[in-house]
């Protein structure tokens, strides 16, 4: 298979990176500065071992790749820009084309299914940065993340089969799902826990916002009656699989952190925000969520 992947930043950059250097065909797309550097000097991705300059080739849209009929999208911006991103390859890319949802959240996939009938979705545990332009930097070592990967709704097929071979072979672990968005569920919850440590620092009050949170989103997707797996399921899959660099311990904050950071739009709407619209859609109340949800809108 080629790789497009769509939204080269901290986790698309890190996908995009290891699966040219193992010699799958990937084409990145970014954008501004981000894109300059990487077509003039190629893609620095920085790990464990040190820095690297990865010539990845680099488009600025849909309309610059040379689409193949065995072209997968990964899609790996922002939950905000999905449309943006979706206007582009309905415009450019074969009506056939898989892609495949590495996002977080759970609306991208319902979004990707209305323009794509091929889609799939990845369960994205992979910390990285991206704060420079023209560098990702790889938080976890040696191996990358965890993506596993299944069609949505749900079910499972030969091209999740493949996609989750082409990124065990770019060194990360992966495994197709046919209940994959059961586990994006969990994750949803674990983003919208991490959100709570932008807000506040670590101590008693940033502990029972969380654990308020965490009851809010359980109950939430109980109440809509969907399917998510259980945190100790999640925990043995995580295992000891991310383990964190030392040399970078200082780097912390989440995703979401990291869009504060460099002053861009957040996709809060898509992780806790999440869990307060499940909560008015299902008759939970979400305080604590919505707290968190309008505090760092």
């Amino acid at each position: 298979m080629r790789y497009v992947v769509y939204g080269a930043g901290a986790v698309g950059g890190v996908i995009g990176a290891h699966l040219h250097l193992v010699g799958l065909p990937t084409t990145l797309v970014a954008r501004g500065a981000h894109l300059d550097r990487v077509r003039a000097d190629g893609l620095v991705l920085d790990t464990d071992d040190g820095r690297r300059a990865v010539a990845v080739p680099a488009a600025a849209g849909a309309a610059d790749v040379a689409w193949t009929d065995d072209t997968v999208v990964l899609l790996t911006v922002k939950s905000h820009q999905t449309d943006a991103a979706l206007d582009d390859l309905v415009a450019h890319a074969p009506p056939g084309a898989v892609v495949v949802v590495a996002q977080n959240g759970v609306a991208n996939e319902a979004a990707v299914l209305r323009r794509f009938a091929r889609t799939y979705a990845v369960c994205v545990m992979l910390p990285a940065l991206h704060l420079e332009p023209g560098v990702v930097v790889q938080k976890c070592w040696p191996t990358p993340g965890i993506l596993d990967v299944g069609r949505f709704p749900s079910g499972s097929d030969d091209v999740a089969d493949r996609v989750a071979a082409d990124l065990r072979t770019a060194g990360f672990e992966s495994v197709a799902r046919p209940d994959i968005m059961a586990w994006k569920h969990r994750k949803l919850l674990v983003n919208a826990v991490g959100d709570v440590s932008t807000l506040l620092p670590t101590g008693p009050e940033a502990d029972q916002l969380a654990a308020a949170v965490l009851a809010e989103g359980e109950a939430a997707l109980a109440a809509a009656g969907i399917p998510v797996v259980t945190a100790e399921q999640d925990d043995v899959r995580r295992g000891d699989v991310l383990r964190p660099r030392v040399d970078i311990a200082d780097f912390r904050g989440n995703s979401l952190a990291q869009s504060i950071t460099r002053g861009l739009p957040t996709e809060i709407d898509y992780r806790v925000g999440e869990i307060v619209l499940l909560g008015r859609l299902h008759g939970v109340a979400t305080p604590a969520s919505e707290r968190v949800l309008r505090e760092l809108k």
